[in-house]
């Protein structure tokens, strides 16, 4: 059995299959996850949506608890960092990471940016050591098999690497590289494009989509099937 950690970051509450102004993104997930729990039932699904329950951005206080070793933490920084403690607690339990996440404005929504910026937290999910030699950083979720699966939506196309966009995508990098930073460095991508134009081009991607998302689901079931559940470190 392994955790799936289910995570939708949409502001649309609805999905695109349900609601004609729904969310492609949310579609997509909800896509994965019911696939995957009708091959894998026993695996448990940890479902946190962002725009229901949006993280606390991070603070100058918060800066000082994160900083502070645990032991010499104050009763006031305990509480500071409550909520990012639940964020990084359920990372370090998930094998596999579920991100729905849209693009708006070339980059990811706020609330999933907060989230990231709650989960990368010194001690937690990175190491720093100034005496180290070196690399002073390392990434403390790495060796553990975990992996992240991003579905995203566009409005527009041609966003991928060397297309007309694909210079303006901030999407992808935005969630990919600091996840990489605490040792999260297995990922599958797929896109929905041409939102914005409502036509035949939007249903095509669509359909491909849902297409790859199904072919997904099927190769990580079968890769995980018969592994061995990592070491954990808190």
């Amino acid at each position: 059995m392994i955790t799936l950690l289910h995570i939708d970051s949409s502001a649309r509450s609805g999905r695109s299959d349900q609601w004609t102004h729904g969310s492609h993104t949310r579609r997509l997930s909800a896509q994965f996850v019911r696939q995957w729990q009708e091959r894998r039932p026993r695996d448990a699904v940890v479902y946190r949506d962002l725009a229901e329950q949006p993280p606390a951005p991070v603070t100058g206080p918060w800066v000082h608890a994160a900083f502070t070793p645990p032991t010499q933490r104050e009763p006031w920084m305990h509480q500071v960092l409550s909520q990012s403690d639940d964020l990084v607690a359920e990372l370090i339990d998930a094998d596999l990471i579920v991100i729905g996440v849209p693009m708006y404005n070339f980059g990811m929504p706020s609330t999933l940016k907060a989230w990231i910026d709650n989960i990368v937290r010194v001690g937690r999910t990175f190491g720093f050591d100034r005496s180290r030699t070196g690399e002073p950083y390392w990434p403390m979720l790495a060796g553990q098999g975990k992996r992240l699966v991003l579905l995203s939506s566009r409005g527009d196309y041609g966003y991928e690497p060397g297309e007309r966009l694909g210079l303006r995508n901030h999407v992808e990098g935005g969630v990919t590289v600091p996840l990489d930073y605490i040792g999260i460095d297995q990922v599958d991508r797929v896109a929905i494009e041409y939102d914005e134009f409502s036509d035949k081009r939007l249903h095509a991607s669509i359909a491909a989509a849902e297409a790859e998302v199904d072919a997904l689901v099927e190769r990580l079931a079968v890769a995980l099937a018969g592994r061995r559940p990592a070491v954990r470190e808190a």
